[in-house]
């Protein structure tokens, strides 16, 4: 046990990364508008993060290369290459900066429903203090460039923020019986877009080069697979069983006028107690601060294979990278600034990623000129295919979804 304990980090930041103030908003809205009845959808998006992340560990740690050095060296044609690249910049490290204030916001609602707002005027703006302070937390821990402060750090948020969201679905006391009765798929429990939103915050294509990139920092030889994997599945299963507390405590919470986990946490209170705001929003508060950090980590790491730099977390040019996406996070959270047409774009970008990734990343570990023997078997390739099919269809929705709130 103590040795497994020992392994736990890259998966543990990749739950972290996930289980972000969009997931937590999702999850809410979708318990408070459809009860348990969605419970299974989060079954299936548990299941196709553990297959695309298991494809992404394996060739992260046999190759000892993130995946955007494996794409810019295993694609071969100088046109598709940059093309490739291009995508994956716009995707992971714009969509990354647009999207980082929404996770600094996120935490900073947590903090605001327990220690109240915070905030400063300067002439016709209104400057949020605790943006700032969330903005230099992140700062300070990435600065350390230390991989092993970090895992620590993650394991210690996310067993907080297991605990709080945990918890709170506890105090609200559910109906066991309809938690059971959700697991299982009905035609007509909800729209097919909240279930697609659902599997969509959970499988994002950011985490991809993020965990082959943490697995190749972590362990050194593919004799570490096994463990890889069972660190990587065990670190899923919780960031699932967290979104699946969150859903229940909405479910079980009788509301039905709530817009945010943040509503929901003040909304709790005359319901629940004290302590079911405070989870609720020690919760918020520690998902949008593990996002705050994943999100210019794994801008970082991208940037980095893209254009084959050398050094590790350490390296100026690295340290530059994350720290402009984390300003421009902190710059458009303390002022409550939404950017709203980089979003738009960083979504349909993200939108065409995930089934191009998706698909390299299937026929990329097929090949036994990068994975050896440890290429896809066949039981894999069918799972693959059918996960493949479904960030297809993700993707569709994704990009159809912007294109219809023009």
């Amino acid at each position: 046990m103590r040795n497994f304990l020992n392994n736990l980090g890259p998966g543990i930041l990749v739950s972290a990364a996930f289980i972000g103030p969009g997931t937590v908003t999702v999850c809410t809205l979708a318990g408070v508008e459809f009860g348990y009845s969605l419970l299974w959808a989060l079954l299936l998006s548990i299941f196709s993060c553990i297959i695309l992340q298991e494809m992404a560990a394996r060739l992260g740690v046999v190759s000892q290369k993130g995946l955007s050095d494996v794409i810019r060296e295993e694609i071969k044609k100088p046109l598709f290459r940059v093309l490739a690249i291009i995508l994956i910049f716009s995707a992971i490290v714009i969509g990354n900066a647009a999207y980082e204030a929404g996770n600094i916001t996120g935490a900073v609602l947590g903090a605001e429903a327990i220690f109240g707002i915070q905030n400063l005027q300067l002439g016709d703006f209104t400057l949020n203090l605790w943006s700032i302070f969330i903005g230099a937390v992140a700062f300070i821990l990435l600065f350390t460039g230390s991989y092993k402060t970090l895992e620590k750090i993650f394991i210690g948020l996310v067993l907080l923020m297991s605990i709080s969201f945990v918890l709170t679905a506890i105090l609200t006391k559910p109906d066991i019986l309809e938690i059971l009765n959700g697991l299982i798929p009905k035609s007509n429990a909800a729209g097919l877009l909240t279930v697609m939103a659902i599997v969509g915050t959970t499988v994002v294509p950011y985490n991809l080069f993020l965990h082959a990139s943490l697995v190749s920092e972590k362990w050194k030889e593919a004799s570490y697979l096994p463990i890889a994997r069972k660190e990587l599945i065990v670190s899923i299963i919780l960031g699932g069983t967290v979104s699946m507390a969150i859903l229940i405590s909405a479910a079980s919470s009788g509301l039905t006028n709530v817009n945010s986990a943040a509503d929901m946490a003040v909304s709790l209170e005359p319901l629940f107690g004290k302590f079911a705001t405070w989870f609720m929003s020690l919760g918020l508060l520690a998902a949008g601060i593990t996002s705050s950090i994943t999100a210019p980590l794994a801008a970082a790491y991208v940037v980095k294979g893209c254009f084959g730099w050398k050094g590790g977390m350490k390296s100026a040019k690295f340290k530059t990278v994350w720290a402009v996406v984390l300003i421009l996070g902190v710059f458009f959270s303390s002022l409550q600034i939404n950017p709203i047409e980089i979003i738009r774009f960083a979504q349909i970008a993200n939108g065409i990623l995930l089934p191009v990734i998706a698909i390299f990343l299937f026929w990329v570990v097929n090949k036994a000129s990068v994975l050896g023997k440890h290429r896809n078997s066949k039981l894999q390739n069918t799972l693959g295919v059918l996960v493949i099919a479904l960030s297809v269809f993700l993707g569709i929705k994704a990009i159809l979804s912007v294109l219809q709130s023009f």
